[in-house]
């Protein structure tokens, strides 16, 4: 248990003292998860509104293969995209492995499924009247679209910080595809792994209070976006 203690006391030394090892790897976990979110927003929220506010054959199975994919295990996606982006892959010739730019793509496909089928869940759960009232009123297509979007943003606030919540703390897509190469591609959970394994648990400790921080800023953020609904 002193040990512990002591461990924790160097850990918030190292934060608050802006270790560089500390910060180089937050912001490059910061960096790799913010570019997969956007990416996941701009295919994930457009799809999951269509979907959700569409009527088609096969729509049933499309969302329970959206919800299947929300758990899918990290390790598979980091194989799979492995598979495409190796010196035998497909995408081979690109030198991707082990970048930022793999962990990029990993952790796109992570958290597309989860936002888009929120944004479906979220889409579907608005009153079907006020597109049918934006209609009466005069309002084309999009700009009935845009009024039950405007409608959900809170839930679609709440897809995103989902999506961000599944791959900022996800180690083995990071791992598999970043090869956790120091100053390059290892992030806060690649390295909490690694120093765990090595018995440096002051700089895992920093680090996990960083991610801990970074997960009540956004929760704290998206709570007082609800509360001013």
């Amino acid at each position: 248990m002193e040990y512990l203690i002591q461990a924790a006391k160097q850990a918030a030394l190292l934060v608050i003292t802006l270790d560089p090892e500390v910060y180089s790897i937050t912001l490059i976990s910061l960096k790799v998860s913010a570019l997969a979110i956007l990416f996941a927003m701009a295919l994930g929220l457009p799809l999951g509104f269509v979907i959700g506010i569409t009527a088609f054959r096969g729509k049933s199975l499309i969302i329970t293969v959206l919800n299947t994919l929300m758990a899918f295990p990290t390790v598979v996606v980091g194989l799979l995209v492995y598979a495409m982006v190796s010196s035998q892959g497909v995408l081979g010739l690109l030198g991707l492995l082990f970048t930022p730019t793999a962990m990029v793509i990993g952790q796109f496909i992570l958290a597309t499924p989860i936002i888009t089928a929120l944004a479906i869940t979220a889409t579907q759960g608005i009153d079907p009247k006020i597109r049918t009232t934006a209609i009466v009123l005069g309002a084309n297509s999009l700009q009935a679209g845009i009024a039950i979007a405007l409608e959900a943003r809170f839930a679609l606030v709440a897809a995103i910080v989902a999506g961000f919540g599944r791959i900022i703390g996800e180690v083995g897509a990071s791992m598999m595809l970043g090869g956790n190469i120091r100053g390059y591609t290892r992030n806060i959970p690649t390295a909490i792994a690694l120093e765990t394994s090595k018995g440096e648990f002051s700089l895992a400790l920093a680090l996990g209070f960083i991610l801990l921080t970074v997960a009540l800023v956004i929760n704290a953020l998206l709570r007082f976006l609800q509360s001013r609904r």
